[in-house]
Protein backbone atom coordinates (compact mmCIF):
# COMPACT_ATOMS: atom_id res chain seq x y z
CA UNK A 1 0.00 0.00 0.00
CA UNK A 2 2.99 2.67 -0.42
CA UNK A 3 4.93 4.54 1.72
CA UNK A 4 1.84 6.59 3.47
CA UNK A 5 0.36 3.05 5.06
CA UNK A 6 3.80 0.79 5.81
CA UNK A 7 3.23 -1.42 7.70
CA UNK A 8 5.99 -3.68 6.88
CA UNK A 9 3.77 -6.14 5.66
CA UNK A 10 4.65 -9.54 3.77
CA UNK A 11 4.79 -8.22 -0.07
CA UNK A 12 2.59 -11.40 -0.82
CA UNK A 13 0.05 -9.75 1.60
CA UNK A 14 0.70 -6.44 0.53
CA UNK A 15 -0.56 -7.40 -3.04
CA UNK A 16 -4.19 -8.55 -1.92
CA UNK A 17 -5.01 -4.98 -0.97
CA UNK A 18 -6.31 -2.18 -2.63
CA UNK A 19 -3.73 0.77 -3.87
CA UNK A 20 -3.16 3.55 -0.73
CA UNK A 21 -4.83 5.98 -3.38
CA UNK A 22 -8.08 4.06 -3.69
CA UNK A 23 -8.42 3.11 0.09
CA UNK A 24 -7.46 6.96 0.64
CA UNK A 25 -10.43 8.17 -1.43
CA UNK A 26 -13.03 5.64 -0.19
CA UNK A 27 -12.08 6.60 3.10
CA UNK A 28 -12.28 10.37 2.00
CA UNK A 29 -15.64 9.76 0.18
CA UNK A 30 -18.01 12.52 2.06
CA UNK A 31 -20.65 10.37 2.52
CA UNK A 32 -18.72 8.50 4.75
CA UNK A 33 -18.89 8.76 8.84
CA UNK A 34 -16.23 8.59 10.39
CA UNK A 35 -15.73 7.53 14.43
CA UNK A 36 -13.51 10.52 15.25
CA UNK A 37 -16.50 13.01 14.28
CA UNK A 38 -18.86 10.68 16.19
CA UNK A 39 -16.83 11.05 19.15
CA UNK A 40 -16.15 15.11 19.00
CA UNK A 41 -19.84 15.80 18.33
CA UNK A 42 -20.32 13.45 21.92
CA UNK A 43 -18.25 15.53 23.45
CA UNK A 44 -19.68 19.08 22.24
CA UNK A 45 -23.44 17.38 22.93
CA UNK A 46 -22.05 16.78 26.35
CA UNK A 47 -23.68 12.92 26.66
CA UNK A 48 -22.14 9.97 25.65
CA UNK A 49 -22.74 7.41 22.60
CA UNK A 50 -23.65 3.85 22.92
CA UNK A 51 -21.28 1.12 21.49
CA UNK A 52 -22.24 -2.76 21.62
CA UNK A 53 -19.74 -5.28 21.32
CA UNK A 54 -20.32 -7.69 18.01
CA UNK A 55 -18.96 -10.19 16.15
CA UNK A 56 -19.79 -13.91 14.99
CA UNK A 57 -17.32 -15.95 12.16
CA UNK A 58 -20.55 -16.31 9.16
CA UNK A 59 -20.38 -12.63 6.93
CA UNK A 60 -23.94 -13.13 6.55
CA UNK A 61 -24.37 -13.27 10.05
CA UNK A 62 -22.22 -10.42 10.93
CA UNK A 63 -24.53 -8.16 8.17
CA UNK A 64 -28.01 -9.28 10.16
CA UNK A 65 -26.46 -8.62 13.25
CA UNK A 66 -25.15 -5.43 12.24
CA UNK A 67 -28.53 -4.65 10.85
CA UNK A 68 -30.07 -5.60 13.87
CA UNK A 69 -28.82 -3.15 16.20
CA UNK A 70 -28.71 -0.41 14.53
CA UNK A 71 -32.28 0.73 15.11
CA UNK A 72 -31.44 0.74 18.69
CA UNK A 73 -29.22 3.58 18.24
CA UNK A 74 -25.41 3.30 18.47
CA UNK A 75 -23.21 5.69 17.83
CA UNK A 76 -20.67 3.51 16.82
CA UNK A 77 -20.75 -0.85 16.03
CA UNK A 78 -18.12 -3.24 16.29
CA UNK A 79 -17.04 -5.82 14.54
CA UNK A 80 -15.16 -8.00 17.27
CA UNK A 81 -12.44 -10.34 15.94
CA UNK A 82 -11.68 -14.42 15.99
CA UNK A 83 -8.77 -15.53 18.52
CA UNK A 84 -7.20 -17.16 15.09
CA UNK A 85 -6.90 -13.87 13.52
CA UNK A 86 -5.97 -12.00 16.67
CA UNK A 87 -2.77 -14.29 16.79
CA UNK A 88 -2.07 -14.03 13.18
CA UNK A 89 -3.24 -17.28 12.34
CA UNK A 90 -4.86 -16.26 9.13
CA UNK A 91 -4.60 -19.27 7.47
CA UNK A 92 -6.57 -21.57 10.45
CA UNK A 93 -9.43 -18.61 10.75
CA UNK A 94 -9.56 -19.48 7.05
CA UNK A 95 -9.44 -23.28 7.34
CA UNK A 96 -12.44 -22.94 9.78
CA UNK A 97 -14.29 -20.34 7.77
CA UNK A 98 -14.86 -23.26 4.75
CA UNK A 99 -15.52 -25.89 7.28
CA UNK A 100 -18.34 -23.40 9.03
CA UNK A 101 -17.89 -20.45 10.82
CA UNK A 102 -19.77 -22.06 13.85
CA UNK A 103 -15.79 -23.02 15.08
CA UNK A 104 -14.83 -18.74 15.51
CA UNK A 105 -15.62 -16.81 18.33
CA UNK A 106 -15.53 -13.64 16.21
CA UNK A 107 -15.57 -12.01 12.78
CA UNK A 108 -12.54 -13.61 11.18
CA UNK A 109 -11.68 -10.00 8.60
CA UNK A 110 -8.26 -10.81 7.05
CA UNK A 111 -9.85 -14.44 5.90
CA UNK A 112 -13.07 -12.58 4.66
CA UNK A 113 -10.92 -9.81 2.98
CA UNK A 114 -11.60 -6.70 2.60
CA UNK A 115 -14.34 -6.48 0.10
CA UNK A 116 -16.73 -8.19 2.76
CA UNK A 117 -15.28 -5.78 5.21
CA UNK A 118 -16.79 -2.87 2.98
CA UNK A 119 -20.38 -4.51 2.83
CA UNK A 120 -20.08 -4.52 6.36
CA UNK A 121 -19.23 -0.65 6.61
CA UNK A 122 -21.83 -0.19 3.64
CA UNK A 123 -24.59 -2.33 5.56
CA UNK A 124 -25.08 0.43 8.26
CA UNK A 125 -24.73 4.45 8.64
CA UNK A 126 -22.74 4.53 11.73
CA UNK A 127 -18.93 4.09 11.89
CA UNK A 128 -17.34 0.29 12.44
CA UNK A 129 -14.73 -0.46 15.19
CA UNK A 130 -12.67 -3.07 15.21
CA UNK A 131 -12.18 -4.76 18.53
CA UNK A 132 -9.87 -7.92 18.96
CA UNK A 133 -6.80 -8.44 21.44
CA UNK A 134 -3.71 -8.62 19.17
CA UNK A 135 -0.38 -8.00 19.88
CA UNK A 136 0.96 -7.72 17.05
CA UNK A 137 -2.26 -5.93 14.50
CA UNK A 138 -0.39 -4.59 11.03
CA UNK A 139 -1.97 -6.94 8.63
CA UNK A 140 -5.48 -6.82 10.35
CA UNK A 141 -5.69 -3.23 10.80
CA UNK A 142 -4.43 -2.94 6.55
CA UNK A 143 -7.77 -4.64 5.83
CA UNK A 144 -9.40 -2.36 8.57
CA UNK A 145 -8.76 0.49 6.55
CA UNK A 146 -9.39 -0.76 2.95
CA UNK A 147 -12.41 -2.12 4.60
CA UNK A 148 -13.51 1.62 5.62
CA UNK A 149 -13.64 1.32 9.21
CA UNK A 150 -12.37 4.36 11.06
CA UNK A 151 -11.86 2.89 14.59
CA UNK A 152 -9.29 0.54 15.51
CA UNK A 153 -8.84 -0.36 19.51
CA UNK A 154 -5.69 -1.84 21.23
CA UNK A 155 -1.82 -1.22 22.06
CA UNK A 156 1.64 -2.40 22.97
CA UNK A 157 0.70 -3.02 26.32
CA UNK A 158 -2.91 -3.25 26.84
CA UNK A 159 -3.26 -6.33 24.00
CA UNK A 160 -0.25 -8.03 25.24
CA UNK A 161 -0.06 -8.30 28.97
CA UNK A 162 -4.07 -9.40 29.28
CA UNK A 163 -4.02 -11.77 26.62
CA UNK A 164 -0.60 -13.37 26.00
CA UNK A 165 1.54 -15.51 27.90
CA UNK A 166 4.98 -15.04 26.03
CA UNK A 167 4.62 -12.02 23.62
CA UNK A 168 7.65 -9.78 24.27
CA UNK A 169 6.83 -5.89 25.11
CA UNK A 170 9.22 -4.65 22.66
CA UNK A 171 7.98 -6.90 20.01
CA UNK A 172 4.21 -5.69 20.54
CA UNK A 173 5.29 -1.55 21.06
CA UNK A 174 7.17 -2.04 17.89
CA UNK A 175 4.11 -3.68 15.76
CA UNK A 176 1.88 -1.46 17.16
CA UNK A 177 4.13 1.84 16.94
CA UNK A 178 3.84 0.75 12.76
CA UNK A 179 0.16 0.94 13.30
CA UNK A 180 0.26 4.65 15.03
CA UNK A 181 2.96 5.69 12.59
CA UNK A 182 0.39 5.07 9.53
CA UNK A 183 -2.02 6.71 11.46
CA UNK A 184 -0.13 9.79 11.78
CA UNK A 185 0.47 9.64 7.74
CA UNK A 186 -3.31 9.17 7.30
CA UNK A 187 -4.12 12.33 9.46
CA UNK A 188 -1.27 14.29 7.91
CA UNK A 189 -3.51 13.27 4.42
CA UNK A 190 -6.99 14.73 5.66
CA UNK A 191 -8.15 11.10 7.42
CA UNK A 192 -8.28 10.52 11.09
CA UNK A 193 -8.50 7.21 12.46
CA UNK A 194 -9.61 7.03 16.33
CA UNK A 195 -7.51 4.86 17.58
CA UNK A 196 -9.10 3.61 20.97
CA UNK A 197 -6.87 2.19 24.15
CA UNK A 198 -7.93 -0.54 25.86
CA UNK A 199 -7.28 0.26 29.70
CA UNK A 200 -9.47 -2.52 30.55
CA UNK A 201 -6.53 -4.63 30.88
CA UNK A 202 -7.52 -7.87 32.93
CA UNK A 203 -10.67 -6.14 33.80
CA UNK A 204 -11.85 -7.19 37.13
CA UNK A 205 -10.13 -4.88 40.00
CA UNK A 206 -8.35 -2.63 38.26
CA UNK A 207 -6.94 0.12 40.37
CA UNK A 208 -7.44 3.03 38.44
CA UNK A 209 -4.11 4.53 38.37
CA UNK A 210 -3.09 1.42 36.54
CA UNK A 211 -5.80 1.56 33.72
CA UNK A 212 -4.72 5.51 32.82
CA UNK A 213 -1.05 4.86 33.80
CA UNK A 214 -1.08 2.05 30.62
CA UNK A 215 -3.33 4.01 28.44
CA UNK A 216 -1.42 7.23 29.01
CA UNK A 217 1.90 5.69 27.89
CA UNK A 218 0.21 4.18 24.98
CA UNK A 219 -1.36 7.35 24.14
CA UNK A 220 1.78 9.15 24.62
CA UNK A 221 3.87 6.95 21.79
CA UNK A 222 0.88 7.17 19.67
CA UNK A 223 1.06 10.75 19.36
CA UNK A 224 4.55 11.10 18.85
CA UNK A 225 3.73 9.19 15.93
CA UNK A 226 1.37 11.39 14.60
CA UNK A 227 -2.22 9.72 15.97
CA UNK A 228 -4.75 12.85 16.20
CA UNK A 229 -7.76 11.16 18.14
CA UNK A 230 -7.34 8.81 21.15
CA UNK A 231 -9.77 7.21 23.04
CA UNK A 232 -8.82 6.51 26.50
CA UNK A 233 -10.70 3.27 27.58
CA UNK A 234 -11.64 2.54 31.65
CA UNK A 235 -13.34 -0.23 33.50
CA UNK A 236 -16.41 0.73 35.58
CA UNK A 237 -14.88 -0.56 39.09
CA UNK A 238 -18.60 -0.34 40.25
CA UNK A 239 -18.05 2.36 43.16
CA UNK A 240 -19.75 5.98 41.31
CA UNK A 241 -16.87 8.11 42.91
CA UNK A 242 -13.99 6.70 42.17
CA UNK A 243 -15.38 5.65 38.64
CA UNK A 244 -16.50 9.38 37.96
CA UNK A 245 -13.22 10.53 39.45
CA UNK A 246 -11.30 8.36 37.09
CA UNK A 247 -12.89 9.71 33.55
CA UNK A 248 -12.87 12.95 34.94
CA UNK A 249 -9.45 12.67 35.35
CA UNK A 250 -8.68 11.57 31.67
CA UNK A 251 -9.13 15.43 30.74
CA UNK A 252 -6.47 16.38 33.01
CA UNK A 253 -3.96 13.99 32.42
CA UNK A 254 -4.72 14.42 28.47
CA UNK A 255 -3.68 17.75 28.92
CA UNK A 256 -0.75 17.44 30.94
CA UNK A 257 1.00 14.64 28.73
CA UNK A 258 -0.64 15.35 25.24
CA UNK A 259 -0.02 18.10 22.82
CA UNK A 260 -3.69 20.12 22.22
CA UNK A 261 -3.62 19.12 18.79
CA UNK A 262 -5.09 15.55 19.81
CA UNK A 263 -8.40 14.65 20.49
CA UNK A 264 -8.33 12.88 24.13
CA UNK A 265 -12.09 10.77 24.54
CA UNK A 266 -12.95 9.31 27.70
CA UNK A 267 -14.47 5.75 27.49
CA UNK A 268 -16.39 3.97 29.62
CA UNK A 269 -16.29 0.01 29.43
CA UNK A 270 -19.84 -1.53 31.11
CA UNK A 271 -18.90 -3.33 34.17
CA UNK A 272 -16.18 -6.53 33.25
CA UNK A 273 -16.85 -8.87 36.39
CA UNK A 274 -19.35 -11.58 36.91
CA UNK A 275 -21.91 -10.05 35.56
CA UNK A 276 -25.88 -10.38 37.57
CA UNK A 277 -27.93 -13.46 36.33
CA UNK A 278 -31.13 -11.97 37.06
CA UNK A 279 -32.42 -9.89 34.13
CA UNK A 280 -33.48 -7.01 36.58
CA UNK A 281 -30.55 -6.71 38.61
CA UNK A 282 -28.66 -7.62 35.16
CA UNK A 283 -30.32 -4.49 33.71
CA UNK A 284 -29.80 -2.11 36.50
CA UNK A 285 -26.01 -2.42 36.13
CA UNK A 286 -26.55 -1.74 32.78
CA UNK A 287 -28.47 1.47 33.76
CA UNK A 288 -26.15 2.91 35.84
CA UNK A 289 -22.99 2.33 34.00
CA UNK A 290 -24.81 4.60 31.16
CA UNK A 291 -25.17 7.28 34.20
CA UNK A 292 -21.52 7.06 35.44
CA UNK A 293 -20.20 7.57 32.06
CA UNK A 294 -21.77 10.94 31.75
CA UNK A 295 -21.15 12.08 35.25
CA UNK A 296 -17.95 11.25 34.45
CA UNK A 297 -17.63 12.98 31.46
CA UNK A 298 -17.50 10.52 28.93
CA UNK A 299 -17.87 10.58 25.40
CA UNK A 300 -18.42 6.95 24.74
CA UNK A 301 -20.26 3.75 26.71
CA UNK A 302 -19.33 0.48 25.53
CA UNK A 303 -22.49 -1.84 26.67
CA UNK A 304 -23.41 -5.11 28.07
CA UNK A 305 -26.13 -7.26 27.77
CA UNK A 306 -28.75 -8.83 30.51
CA UNK A 307 -27.49 -12.07 29.08
CA UNK A 308 -23.93 -11.21 30.58
CA UNK A 309 -24.06 -14.12 32.53
CA UNK A 310 -24.79 -16.67 29.92
CA UNK A 311 -22.50 -15.86 27.18
CA UNK A 312 -22.68 -14.50 24.00
CA UNK A 313 -25.74 -12.00 23.71
CA UNK A 314 -28.61 -12.21 21.14
CA UNK A 315 -29.30 -9.84 18.89
CA UNK A 316 -31.90 -8.59 20.94
CA UNK A 317 -30.67 -8.81 24.40
CA UNK A 318 -27.59 -6.69 22.58
CA UNK A 319 -30.10 -3.84 21.23
CA UNK A 320 -31.52 -3.55 24.42
CA UNK A 321 -28.39 -3.25 26.71
CA UNK A 322 -27.24 -0.21 23.90
CA UNK A 323 -31.33 1.06 24.93
CA UNK A 324 -30.42 0.77 28.44
CA UNK A 325 -26.98 2.17 28.77
CA UNK A 326 -27.95 5.19 26.42
CA UNK A 327 -31.39 5.33 28.69
CA UNK A 328 -29.03 6.02 32.00
CA UNK A 329 -26.82 8.71 29.85
CA UNK A 330 -29.95 10.57 28.90
CA UNK A 331 -31.57 13.76 30.46
CA UNK A 332 -34.37 11.44 32.11
CA UNK A 333 -31.54 10.50 35.04
CA UNK A 334 -30.99 14.03 35.81
CA UNK A 335 -32.11 13.80 39.29
CA UNK A 336 -28.76 11.82 40.24
CA UNK A 337 -26.00 13.46 42.29
CA UNK A 338 -22.67 11.83 43.81
CA UNK A 339 -20.89 13.49 46.46
CA UNK A 340 -18.95 15.66 44.49
CA UNK A 341 -16.20 16.64 47.59
CA UNK A 342 -15.65 12.71 47.64
CA UNK A 343 -15.30 12.75 43.64
CA UNK A 344 -12.43 15.54 43.77
CA UNK A 345 -10.78 13.60 46.54
CA UNK A 346 -10.78 10.49 44.47
CA UNK A 347 -9.85 12.05 41.60
CA UNK A 348 -6.84 13.63 43.65
CA UNK A 349 -5.46 10.64 44.31
CA UNK A 350 -5.95 9.59 41.11
CA UNK A 351 -4.03 11.59 39.47
CA UNK A 352 -0.96 11.66 41.97
CA UNK A 353 -0.72 7.97 41.34
CA UNK A 354 -0.68 8.25 37.66
CA UNK A 355 1.77 10.54 37.83
CA UNK A 356 4.42 8.67 40.07
CA UNK A 357 3.54 5.61 37.92
CA UNK A 358 4.31 7.45 34.48
CA UNK A 359 6.36 10.13 35.20
CA UNK A 360 9.55 8.01 35.46
CA UNK A 361 8.70 6.05 32.53
CA UNK A 362 8.53 9.45 30.45
CA UNK A 363 11.83 11.23 31.50
CA UNK A 364 13.86 7.93 30.13
CA UNK A 365 14.78 8.95 26.32
CA UNK A 366 13.37 5.75 25.13
CA UNK A 367 9.84 5.18 26.14
CA UNK A 368 9.90 2.03 24.48
CA UNK A 369 12.77 0.98 26.21
CA UNK A 370 11.36 2.79 29.17
CA UNK A 371 8.20 0.64 29.31
CA UNK A 372 9.54 -2.66 28.99
CA UNK A 373 12.09 -2.02 31.77
CA UNK A 374 9.09 -0.97 34.05
CA UNK A 375 7.79 -3.73 33.59
CA UNK A 376 10.60 -6.03 34.57
CA UNK A 377 11.50 -4.29 37.33
CA UNK A 378 8.03 -4.16 38.43
CA UNK A 379 7.84 -0.33 38.64
CA UNK A 380 4.68 -0.85 36.33
CA UNK A 381 2.66 -3.80 36.60
CA UNK A 382 -0.95 -5.44 35.64
CA UNK A 383 -2.57 -7.17 37.96
CA UNK A 384 -4.00 -10.75 36.99
CA UNK A 385 -1.28 -10.66 33.98
CA UNK A 386 -1.06 -13.77 32.22
CA UNK A 387 1.61 -12.88 30.66
CA UNK A 388 5.74 -13.92 31.92
CA UNK A 389 6.71 -9.65 31.27
CA UNK A 390 4.47 -8.66 33.93
CA UNK A 391 5.22 -9.78 36.98
CA UNK A 392 1.47 -9.41 38.61
CA UNK A 393 2.50 -8.71 42.21
CA UNK A 394 0.08 -5.66 42.63
CA UNK A 395 -2.89 -6.61 44.66
CA UNK A 396 -6.13 -5.16 44.72
CA UNK A 397 -8.99 -5.42 47.01
CA UNK A 398 -11.91 -3.19 47.81
CA UNK A 399 -12.27 -0.84 50.63
CA UNK A 400 -15.40 -0.73 52.64
CA UNK A 401 -17.17 1.51 50.43
CA UNK A 402 -16.86 -0.38 47.57
CA UNK A 403 -13.36 1.33 45.84
CA UNK A 404 -10.50 -0.53 44.64
CA UNK A 405 -7.30 0.05 46.38
CA UNK A 406 -3.39 -1.11 46.72
CA UNK A 407 -3.78 -4.40 49.34
CA UNK A 408 -0.27 -4.89 47.86
CA UNK A 409 1.83 -2.38 45.72
CA UNK A 410 4.05 -5.35 44.62
CA UNK A 411 7.30 -2.93 43.11
CA UNK A 412 5.18 0.42 42.35
CA UNK A 413 6.98 3.31 43.07
CA UNK A 414 4.27 4.85 45.35
CA UNK A 415 5.00 7.88 47.99
CA UNK A 416 4.96 6.84 51.45
CA UNK A 417 1.72 9.73 51.08
CA UNK A 418 -0.18 7.42 48.28
CA UNK A 419 0.53 3.90 50.23
CA UNK A 420 -0.59 5.27 53.95
CA UNK A 421 -3.80 6.65 52.03
CA UNK A 422 -4.40 3.22 50.11
CA UNK A 423 -3.73 1.55 53.61
CA UNK A 424 -6.43 3.94 55.31
CA UNK A 425 -8.79 3.72 53.23
CA UNK A 426 -8.93 -0.19 53.31
CA UNK A 427 -8.96 0.60 57.14
CA UNK A 428 -12.00 3.32 56.95
CA UNK A 429 -15.57 2.51 58.10
CA UNK A 430 -17.93 2.98 55.19
CA UNK A 431 -19.29 5.78 54.61
CA UNK A 432 -23.54 6.12 54.56
CA UNK A 433 -24.78 5.79 50.94
CA UNK A 434 -27.84 6.63 49.12
CA UNK A 435 -29.96 4.77 46.24
CA UNK A 436 -27.81 5.85 43.28
CA UNK A 437 -24.54 5.00 45.25
CA UNK A 438 -26.17 1.31 46.88
CA UNK A 439 -27.06 0.44 43.09
CA UNK A 440 -23.95 0.91 41.55
CA UNK A 441 -21.29 0.65 44.19
CA UNK A 442 -21.85 -2.86 45.78
CA UNK A 443 -21.63 -4.85 42.75
CA UNK A 444 -21.75 -8.09 45.39
CA UNK A 445 -25.24 -6.89 46.27
CA UNK A 446 -26.55 -8.38 43.19
CA UNK A 447 -24.31 -11.79 43.30
CA UNK A 448 -25.41 -12.14 46.55
CA UNK A 449 -28.75 -11.21 46.47
CA UNK A 450 -29.24 -14.02 43.78
CA UNK A 451 -27.58 -16.79 46.20
CA UNK A 452 -30.65 -16.30 48.50
CA UNK A 453 -33.69 -15.81 45.77
CA UNK A 454 -35.48 -18.86 44.62
CA UNK A 455 -33.19 -20.23 41.88
CA UNK A 456 -36.22 -20.13 39.12
CA UNK A 457 -35.87 -16.24 39.46
CA UNK A 458 -32.30 -16.60 38.24
CA UNK A 459 -33.74 -17.88 34.59
CA UNK A 460 -36.53 -15.86 33.47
Amino acid sequence: MGDLLDLGLEPVFAAELPSQEEVLAYLSAPERRHAAAVLRDAADAGRPVVQPRCGVGSHDRMLALLRALEPAGPGILSVTIDSHTRLRRFGVAAGLLRRGPGDLNGYPLVAHGWRRGRELAAAVGVPLEVRHGSPDARELFAVSLASGFTSFEGGGIGYNLPYCKDVPLAASLRAWRRVDAACGRLAEAGVVVDRELFGTLTAVLMPPSISLAVTLLEAVAAAREGVRCLSIAYPQGGEPHQDVAALRAVATLGRRYLPPSVAVHPVLHEFMGAFPRTPDYAAALILCGGLVARLGGAVKVVSKTTQEAYGLPDAAANAAGVRMAALGASDLMDFARLDEGRVAEERHWIEREVAELVDPVLAAGDLHGAIVAAFRDGRLDVPFSASVHARAQVVPRRDPGGAIRYADPGALPFSPAVLHHNAERLRAVPAGRGLFAAVTADIDYFLDRELTTDPRTRFR
